[in-house]
């Protein structure tokens, strides 16, 4: 029986990789996640450079900063959902090319308005790549154990990505001009289209039905409107004003009625029956959670670091990289944790870790305390990398392998609102809690502390310009309201995660592997059948 068992393992494996090796396959995959993970955040430390080279207005900074996560989030479902129709690795590649082309533009833009177009298309590309890594992966990998340890690499590299890009974007900025930042990505990408056509195996959905292009785009474009309005809040738009209340009903109108036109038809983009398994839908809710701390929390740390520490841009980061080790740490360990634990303990440990680690980082004040920091953020990356590692896992093992795609593009845009959010969130709670200290400063006119109580940064700015003993104090009173607003928005978010911790209990309490199918023998053509007559 045994020999049966893995002869019909080695038969699902060979169907999954198409002859590929689905090791080398999971290389592949990771390195087109990785150039998009390091490019939605090279270009932060590359902003200064642009602004003097382009001199772009206001309107048109913000969009050369936001195109690529507006598009990039908008976009994941329709084209996640592409992939399952038309083919994954299609999709895949041409994700490639217009993100190598995309690189060259925005490299060699002359104005603000070709980098706009550039980075929005950067934003396409990069729409194409995610879903389609995730939803390969679910299929080279049919056996759970692999997969799941399969995603710790991935969630891994994810990790990394995101810490590299400041670093590699500041390495870059000393020796280059501002454009080498998305020149990078080229000879990247050239190597990768020919690799990704030789390795990658082709799969897609059953086919039934035709593709709600219209419901793609009503989708695309409510996603875009809510993502949209949630950025503004996120920027300090009054939650009442025009450019955020019209995004969010106009996103909140089309989305309903994609819902209801989903529901309607007999061949959905997304089968929203989905959501009803407790799994998937618990799932989502904790990555969007988990986001939602992990965003906000690594903004007002990073303001912390360099506005009340005094630490450079370059300290800073590396102050920041035990979070990034960390979290590697636990996307690699992440498989054999949940082999052990299963979903439900490992997920909710997380969320309390992570917790646990906010509480503790409550201690933080105005003078510099490294070992704390140390162990608060090495606590904090471990904590949610292996909270978002059981939700992503659960969350693509529930999806049916034919909507991998869609799955796979929903876990995308969970992670992307779930980052917009905590921004939005967080930010407007650490703009409360620091708001009312700075209203009475003596000797500081009523002009002045309302200027300051916009950001720490203005309250410089303004203590500067003041200056004597007026200007001193209002610089102490901002950065001792500064602290604690950062200890209300800990607060805040401990709350939040201890909620996401509540909300994993609905997760399965195992990890449930599917067993291999013993098979008879069979002559040899049917033992090796070819690749066109494999069903994914």
């Amino acid at each position: 029986m045994s020999g049966t068992t893995t002869a019909a393992t080695a038969l699902r494996r060979r169907a999954a990789g198409a002859g590929a090796n689905r090791w080398v396959v999971l290389v592949v995959l990771c390195v087109s996640l990785l150039l998009v993970a390091v490019d939605a955040t090279v270009l932060h430390v590359a902003v200064p450079a642009v602004t003097e080279d382009l001199r772009p207005g206001a309107i048109e900074l913000l969009w050369i900063v936001d195109a690529y996560p507006l598009v990039c989030a908008s976009l994941l479902i329709l084209f996640g959902t592409l992939g399952d129709r038309i083919g994954r690795r299609r999709v895949l590649l041409l994700g490639y090319a217009l993100f190598g082309l995309a690189s060259g533009m925005a490299a060699f833009a002359d104005n603000a308005q070709v980098l706009i177009v550039a980075r929005a298309l950067l934003g396409v590309g990069g729409a194409m790549i995610m879903p389609a890594t995730l939803s390969i992966l679910r299929q080279v990998f049919p056996d759970r154990r692999e997969r799941a340890l399969a995603i710790g690499v991935w969630s891994a590299v994810a990790a990394v990505g995101a810490a590299v890009g400041p670093l590699l974007g500041g390495f870059l900025l000393e020796h280059f001009w501002w454009g080498s930042v998305f020149l990078v990505n080229i000879p990247l990408m050239l190597v990768s289209l020919p690799v990704g056509r030789i390795l990658l195996p082709e799969s897609k959905g059953d086919g039934r039905g035709p593709w709600d292009v219209a419901g793609a785009l009503m989708a695309a474009a409510g996603l875009f409107a809510l993502v949209y309005g949630v950025k503004r809040l996120g920027s300090g738009e009054h939650v009442t004003g025009p450019g955020t209340v019209l995004p969010l009903l106009a996103a909140a109108v089309l989305l309903a009625v994609f819902v209801r036109r989903q529901r309607r038809r007999a061949h959905p983009l997304i089968d929203l029956r989905t959501f009803s398994r407790p799994a998937f839908s618990t799932s989502v809710g904790c990555i969007v959670l988990a986001m939602l701390a992990l965003v906000g929390l690594e903004l007002i740390a990073a303001q912390y670091l360099q506005l009340v520490l005094g630490l450079s841009p370059l300290e800073t980061g590396l102050r920041l990289l035990p979070l990034t080790f960390a979290a590697m740490a636990a996307g690699l360990a992440g498989a054999r944790m949940l082999r052990r634990f299963g979903p439900r303990r490992m997920v909710s440990a997380g969320f309390c870790l992570t917790a646990a680690a906010v509480v503790a980082l409550t201690a933080m004040g105005s003078q510099d305390n490294p070992a704390l920091m140390l162990t608060g953020f090495v606590l904090l990356g471990f904590g949610l990398e292996t909270t978002l590692f059981g939700a992503y896992e659960s969350m693509l093992s529930e999806a049916p392998p034919e909507q991998a795609g869609g799955a796979a593009a929903i876990g995308e845009t969970s992670y992307q609102l779930g980052a917009g959010i905590g921004i939005a969130l967080l930010g407007s709670v650490m703009n409360a809690a620091y708001a009312p200290g700075l209203s009475g400063v003596p000797g500081v006119p009523e002009r002045a502390s309302a200027s300051a109580s916009h950001s720490l940064g203005e309250a410089y700015e303004v203590a500067a310009q003041l200056g004597g003993p007026a200007g001193t104090a209002l610089r102490h009173a901002a950065r001792h309201s500064f602290v604690h607003g950062l200890h209300v928005t800990l607060l805040v978010s401990a709350g939040l995660l201890l909620l996401g911790a509540a909300m994993a209990l609905r997760l399965p309490r195992r990890m449930q592997c599917e067993p291999s199918a013993p098979v008879l023998p069979a002559p040899r053509e049917a033992a090796e059948p070819r690749v066109s007559e494999l069903k994914v």
